[in-house]
């Protein structure tokens, strides 16, 4: 029996090293302030959160009669009371001005632990009146992030995070923090949960987050605030909601309804005109939104993202002349928009501007982007082939004077559109010479440009551009040099078909010294170039020589950090090398060679006496290999020995690799293992018990396959097991008495396996299985009663293809019914098509499936743009499409 750990508050040092970084600051030359400082320290009790929170009290007390007072007096009061944290921390409260006090009291309509989108709460503020205009210089929101920082200086706020920007910034609460929010926050604000709560909550309350099916439960006729928590779709919702809301909540301020899949939007919600900020995002079967809510003339913030199917915005939209955020992201249904909102010029957020195509829809031109100068954030221009005068129109835009803006988004054509958009007879009007951006700028996507296939003179301009994404069809040959481009750190070239390099000059040729060579590149992706053969147009190297892989020390050129590369169907033979890669190398149809000269490279640096971790890729944690040719059985085997630092490994469609004939021992560090295509694979490798540490295994399209034992016996450390389209497997495990052994297996994947007609019997060893899919078992036709009695844990049943079986799982009437009642509802049961049943059972039809999957591997490729370059491969979208 395991005894309890007791935990303890910080050392003294731990204890005064945390008070001093907070509180003292450049006064810790000060002796009568340490003196002060440490005897405040001694009634904290080693409590981190009380020290962080008492500190950054005093972080705002100048001077030492201040600091004096508050020991003598109020925190001696606090610190007579032994165990009171709570009482403590409620005296940080007590010393924050007024406006922060609002402000940090309304954080309790956050359940605990929830990620805090610190732009959305700033709004949220902002919304209530919390937020004061002192200084005309600064916008409100400005303002509200001031607000922000100086509550997390206290110490109000944990886990901050961001990007770029401040845009994308998000935090925690502490437990303790949300406690005291809701203590000082009273009656005004409330999570409404359960039936018993919406009943008790009084006519005082101003702020609620709620369930939305208790909505029609609560009865507060001043309410200001209503959030929508818990963030689950649900499809019961109904017009009648929306009439409860808008006749008896006329004070709202905030309302947020996203996710709810609403069809439509009633013209009676021009009623609520003290609205000021309304979130339909993700209700992806609204089509059109009612004219009466541009009557809603308080309304600053209006978000769309995620609307699917929304096809306009309202037509009087210029009425809402206090509209500061207009989100519409991933709102691919609109077709135009509406004529007059580029009067809304107090606009800051506008992530959308779709061009009419043919006019059709008497919408909005470029021009009326011209005096829109306060757009920041994101901005997404689609259908540039579809524009008339372009050249004119392009200036007219007034790109250059947008100085806030942080992304650029300019699509030739919308997604979806074969023909490349546009008339072409118009073509050589356009130019992109004439969208110049604001050097400020620090993301730019480029999609589909067909037009001169020239790059514009400004792109060298823009300094500060941290992503730069360029996608196709496009005529381009050649894109500009982007190596001294200082703040680059994310480069991805996608689908230039024609590209045949990537640089004018030789490897050796004017870049200059290393450190101006792509100084702080990360992240590199090319896929789907398969023109492009070389980095440069005139290479020092001969190409044709296969075989010379020779590296003279650091003058070959190399990327200094590099830290995720991904080559996709690009026969690159020569490029920089890339021997700082520390994260993720992605390797799909390429040239091997690049490969070959990176781990021969000689670092300088490196001695017989330094350690492996200073040697190429040692530091490496994925590695995919995929359709490689050259690539043998002894050369992976070398490059994985060096590869001590890996943790994921993927090794697909390699005719020249044996993974049987390869050694393992090196990988002791490898938890997820993934083949795919290989089939020659007899038996799993006998080396793959050597990997002590592999918690995943995934087995694809290996149709030589013909058993997983004995070497799966070995592998007791495995959470995750997954094997696909293997027409040889058996799944017998006869004469292996082994399973039990397997306690950690979580999650179990079986898809088409024909050999197999039943169940193994092993599975029912798996007791501590929570999820189990069974995927395209044509000739299945019954559950194992003994299996489903043993799989006490399972949380999640997924059936797919699956005919027979699907019939006898129906709820109450199948015949197999009984053997999986007791799995708990998933949480994807109200996605989408399902069997007749709220267990965790779920069956999708294969043609609703074929039209998921292309909206998920659009939808998916949108959204990773703009984080982590990668190949959605059509595993990837099918498996989504399934979930």
């Amino acid at each position: 029996k395991c005894q309890p750990y007791v935990l303890k508050g910080l050392s003294d040092d731990d204890a005064w090293s945390l008070f001093k970084e907070i509180a003292l600051e450049q006064r810790s030359i000060n002796p009568t302030f340490v003196k002060i400082g440490k005897q405040i320290l001694e009634r904290c009790g080693g409590v981190p959160l009380v020290i962080r929170t008492i500190a950054g009290v005093l972080s705002f007390k100048e001077t030492e009669k201040e600091w004096r007072s508050f020991k003598d007096n109020e925190f001696t009061r606090i610190a007579q009371n032994e165990g009171k944290i709570l009482a403590t921390l409620k005296l940080s409260y007590d010393h924050l001005p007024s406006h922060l006090k609002h402000c940090f009291a309304y954080c309790r309509l956050y359940p605990k632990d929830h990620e805090i989108h610190v732009r959305t709460l700033v709004q949220f503020w902002i919304a209530q009146g919390f937020v004061k205009q002192l200084n005309p210089s600064q916008s409100l929101e400005e303002i509200g992030f001031v607000y922000f920082k100086d509550l997390n200086e206290r110490g109000f706020f944990q886990e901050v995070g961001e990007r770029y920007s401040w845009e994308g910034l998000t935090c925690k609460m502490h437990d303790l923090m949300h406690d005291l929010a809701e203590s000082v926050a009273g009656t005004e604000s409330s999570i409404v949960d359960s039936n018993e709560v919406a009943s008790k909550v009084g006519e005082k309350c101003r702020h609620i987050s709620i369930d939305p099916s208790l909505i029609v439960l609560f009865k507060g006729k001043k309410l200001r605030t209503m959030l929508h928590f818990p963030n689950e779709r649900n499809q019961n919702m109904n017009d009648e909601i929306w009439d409860f809301i808008i006749s008896n909540y006329r004070c709202l301020r905030v309302l947020e309804l996203n996710g709810l899949d609403f069809k439509m939007i009633p013209r009676s919600i021009c009623k609520l005109k003290h609205l000021r900020y309304l979130d339909l995002s993700g209700n992806f079967n609204i089509k059109s939104l009612p004219k009466s809510i541009c009557k809603i003339q308080n309304l600053q913030a209006l978000k769309l993202n995620l609307c699917w199917e929304l096809e306009e915005l309202p037509k009087k939209i210029e009425k809402l002349v206090n509209l500061t955020h207009l989100g519409c992201e991933d709102c691919s249904g609109l077709t135009h928009m509406p004529r007059g909102i580029g009067k809304l010029t107090s606009l800051e957020t506008l992530s959308k501007f779709v061009v009419d195509k043919d006019g059709s829809h008497d919408g909005a031109d470029l021009s009326e982007l011209s005096g829109l100068n306060n757009l920041g954030g994101r901005l997404e221009i689609t259908n540039l082939g579809f524009v008339k005068n372009a050249k004119e129109k392009f200036k007219a835009a007034n790109l250059k004077e947008k100085q806030h803006l942080r992304l650029l988004v300019l699509v030739w054509n919308d997604y979806g559109d074969d023909d490349g958009g546009g008339n072409d007879d118009d073509d050589d009007d356009k130019s992109l010479e004439d969208l110049r951006p604001h050097p400020n700028l620090k993301e730019l996507f480029i999609g589909g440009w067909r037009s001169d296939a020239k790059f514009p003179s400004w792109l060298s301009l823009l300094t500060n551009l941290v992503v730069i994404r360029i996608w196709g069809p496009s005529n381009f040959k050649q894109i500009p040099s982007f190596a001294q481009l200082s703040c680059l750190q994310k480069l991805s070239i996608v689908d230039l078909t024609l590209l045949e390099y990537m640089d004018d000059n030789s490897p050796k040729g004017s870049q200059g010294e290393p450190e101006s060579f792509f100084p702080s590149l990360k992240s590199l992706c090319l896929e789907n170039c398969p023109n492009m053969k070389s980095w440069w147009r005139k290479s020092s190297i001969d190409d044709d020589n296969e075989d010379d892989t020779t590296v003279i020390g650091t003058s070959t050129m190399a990327f200094p950090c590099l830290s995720s590369l991904e080559i996709v169907n690009c026969p690159l033979t020569s490029m920089p090398l890339y021997p700082s890669l520390d994260d993720d190398l992605r390797l799909v149809k390429t040239s091997s060679r690049p490969l070959k000269q990176t781990m021969k490279m000689n670092i300088t640096s490196t001695t017989p006496s330094s350690s492996t971790s200073s040697l190429p890729l040692s530091k490496l944690k994925s590695f995919h290999v995929h359709k490689i040719e050259g690539l043998d059985t002894h050369m992976l085997d070398e490059y994985l020995k060096h590869f001590t630092g890996l943790k994921k490994l993927t090794i697909g469609d390699c005719k020249e690799v044996d993974l049987e004939g390869m050694e393992w021992q090196a990988l002791k560090n490898l938890s997820h293992l993934e083949i795919i295509n290989i089939p020659q694979l007899v038996s799993l490798p006998l080396g793959l018990q050597h990997l002590v540490q592999l918690k995943r295994l995934e087995i694809r399209n290996c149709s030589g396959l013909r058993s997983l034992f004995p070497v799966f016996q070995h592998l007791t450390f495995l959470e995750v097991l997954v094997v696909m389209n293997c027409e040889e497997l058996e799944l017998s495990a006869a004469g292996f008495q082994i399973l039990q052994d397997h306690t950690r297996l979580r999650s179990l994947a079986l898809e088409n396996i024909p050999k197999c007609r039943n169940l193994p019997e092993w599975i029912q060893h798996l007791t501590n299985l929570q999820i189990l899919s069974l995927v395209d078992w044509p000739n299945l036709t019954s559950l194992p009663d003994e299996m489903m009695r043993c799989l006490t844990n399972l949380q999640q049943l997924n059936i797919h293809k699956v005919p027979q079986l699907e019939e006898r799982c129906q709820k109450d009437i199948g015949a197999d019914w009984y053997k999986i009642a007791h799995i708990p509802s998933d949480s994807w049961s109200r996605v989408g098509e399902s069997l007749n049943t709220q267990c965790g059972c779920q069956v999708k039809s294969w043609k609703d499936l074929a039209s998921e999957y292309l909206v998920v591997r659009m939808r998916l490729m949108l959204y990773v743009w703009e984080w982590e370059f990668v190949t959605i491969t059509d595993d990837d979208a099918l498996c989504l499409a399934l979930c």
